[in-house]
């Protein structure tokens, strides 16, 4: 089908009550920040309707109105949601790229009824566990938006034996050149003196933030896996397996997410600071880049 340019200045379609923006559309359904999504309309890689939209601030319904992205559908009206729980291993990418070669996330997932789906937030290369993955873009934004504040708990094995002098530092914060890094809990595990293993607990996770923190102190991360997420442990599922969400882990973790339970954003940023824009950006995208512990 050859694609055609809106005519400039053409009346939209009617929209009903669920409208959105076009860019924020792109974003909770994994395609990219709210950014890089006007970068895309820009260039002409967006269609609505069988159209390319180049205007930003466009508007679209998406119970009436067909959005695709080179080529690609988004979640076609009528298609069911899905909700996965996959125990993603080390060395597994969280992107929907197609072009990456390297073993991704959403390849892991065998479901053949799965359509187009992404991760919820990210675990980075080097690091294993539980990762949602979903066709859902208002669940998605729900629980991975720092401001619901959804809790994950991390399993960290670190070289050396930590002292009750660290602990204690971990416990208070520790500084990082662009925030003070603060854990919701941290419980010691095991101690030995060539290891130590610490179970710490977030609500908002910035890029390789545990890592850093431990690295900080002098005690480098050997493993990390994310073993607790909201009411979902990895009881149960072997590294490298999934399964799908039964509709009540859906409802418990909208409830764990709802704004009225979550506690005020974490004040780690200064206002006009390169970290508060950075934060900014990353809220404006939904949340979803460069959130890896």
């Amino acid at each position: 089908m050859k694609k055609k340019r809106a005519p400039a200045g053409r009346p939209e379609t009617p929209l009903g009550p669920g409208t959105i923006r076009l860019n924020r559309y792109l974003a909770l359904n994994g395609i990219a920040s709210r950014r890089r999504a006007d970068e895309m309309i820009t260039a002409g890689q967006v269609m609505v309707d069988d159209e390319i939209v180049t205007e930003l601030g466009r508007k679209v319904d998406p119970a009436r109105q067909r959005v695709d992205v080179d080529g690609v559908v988004l979640r076609p009206e009528g298609e069911s949601k899905r909700y996965y729980l996959l125990n993603k291993p080390t060395g597994v990418l969280c992107t929907s790229d197609p072009r990456e070669n390297r073993p991704r996330a959403v390849d892991l997932i065998s479901d053949k009824r799965k359509g187009r789906i992404y991760t919820v937030g990210r675990l980075d290369e080097d690091t294993s566990g539980l990762l949602l993955l979903t066709n859902d873009g208002d669940f998605a934004y729900r629980l991975s938006h720092p401001r619901y504040g959804i809790r994950k708990l991390y399993c960290v094995v670190v070289a050396g034996r930590i002292t009750e002098e660290d602990v204690a530092k971990l416990r208070e914060g520790v500084r990082l050149p662009e925030f003070r890094a603060t854990f919701e809990s941290v419980r010691m595990q095991k101690r030995s003196d060539t290891r130590s293993t610490v179970l710490v607990t977030l609500k908002e996770g910035r890029n390789r933030e545990i890592r850093r923190v431990f690295a900080k102190l002098g005690y480098p991360v050997r493993d990390l896996r994310r073993v607790e997420y909201g009411s979902l442990t990895e009881r149960g599922l072997k590294v490298g397996h999934w399964r799908p969400l039964m509709q009540r882990e859906v409802d418990e973790l909208l409830a764990l997410a709802r704004e009225e339970n979550a506690g005020p954003v974490p004040r780690r940023r200064r206002k006009g600071s390169k970290s508060a824009k950075r934060f900014a950006s990353r809220t404006r995208s939904g949340g979803q880049a460069g959130r890896r512990p």
